[in-house]
């Protein structure tokens, strides 16, 4: 089964992209993050027209998440126990969204952004990560044999590697130690990172700005991953970051990651 998470940037304005992009690499799975988009005003039928169901939550023009998929599309569950929110109501956004999917639990995550290290939010992406943690361990507690994919935009760079620049992300958030601890959390609580095996760095990433050039110029980030339960890793057969969706007029500031899973 081939999985695949990609912060979209708005599905309404690239959902042929998206959908050609399933097609051309054959992907079974697609979490995506940042749909920017009610439920209502998501783009259904041209998914549905490719053999594709579509679970989505979205409340405004911002935040957004789906699970897209041609393998079942059972169990979805808005939110992981624990999640917090932000803002009134504090349900305004919508970044979680789980799927069960031939026989993997697939979460599409999008990560709050932190905005700052003296920003409040910053206290929110720290609880909402530590909520993250706890829930995945209780899932692995509960039943350990479970394939759990937890695939998103994390808005953290794990590594010195994972920026073009470590001195320009000095005192920026994504880097901070407190942020990379929280994603260590993650990783601690029994979730692996599948994708770097296959797509080693430095200088190897999903994310470039849109603006002073930052993606021919290679000033990017890589903030995007699949991080597999034990039974789901031990499956992963390869991975990659598909840099072309990046370029061309209307391409999203991120690269989708695709990863290989072997049949049980």
């Amino acid at each position: 089964m081939r999985i695949a998470t990609w912060n979209c940037n708005s599905i309404r304005s690239r959902v042929d992209r998206a959908v050609a992009f399933l097609e051309r690499h054959d992907v079974d799975v697609l979490a995506l993050q940042e749909t920017k988009c009610r439920d209502d005003q998501f783009p259904m039928m041209p998914f549905q027209a490719a053999g594709y169901d579509v679970a989505h939550v979205g409340y405004s023009q911002w935040n957004g998440v789906a699970v897209v998929s041609r393998v079942g599309l059972e169990d979805v569950e808005v939110g992981f126990p624990g999640q917090p929110g932000w803002g009134e109501p504090a349900e305004a956004e919508a970044r979680a969204l789980g799927a069960t999917c031939g026989g993997v639990r697939v979460w599409s995550l999008y990560v709050p952004n932190g905005r700052s290290l003296a920003d409040p939010h910053l206290l929110y992406k720290l609880d909402w990560l530590a909520a993250l943690r706890d829930a995945g361990r209780g899932w692995l507690a509960d039943d350990p044999g479970a394939a759990v994919a937890l695939m998103g935009d994390w808005n953290i760079a794990p590594t010195d590697d994972d920026v073009w620049s470590v001195e320009y992300y000095a005192g920026k958030t994504h880097t901070s130690p407190q942020e990379r601890a929280a994603f260590a959390g993650v990783v601690e609580a029994g979730f692996a990172d599948v994708t770097r095996e296959h797509t080693p760095g430095p200088g190897t990433f999903t994310y470039w700005d849109y603006t002073q050039l930052a993606f021919p110029k290679r000033r990017g980030m890589r903030i995007d991953f699949c991080l597999g339960s034990p039974a789901l890793a031990a499956r992963v057969e390869q991975a990659f970051i598909d840099r072309d969706e990046r370029k061309g007029k209307g391409a999203s500031d991120h690269a989708p990651v695709v990863v290989d899973v072997a049949d049980v």
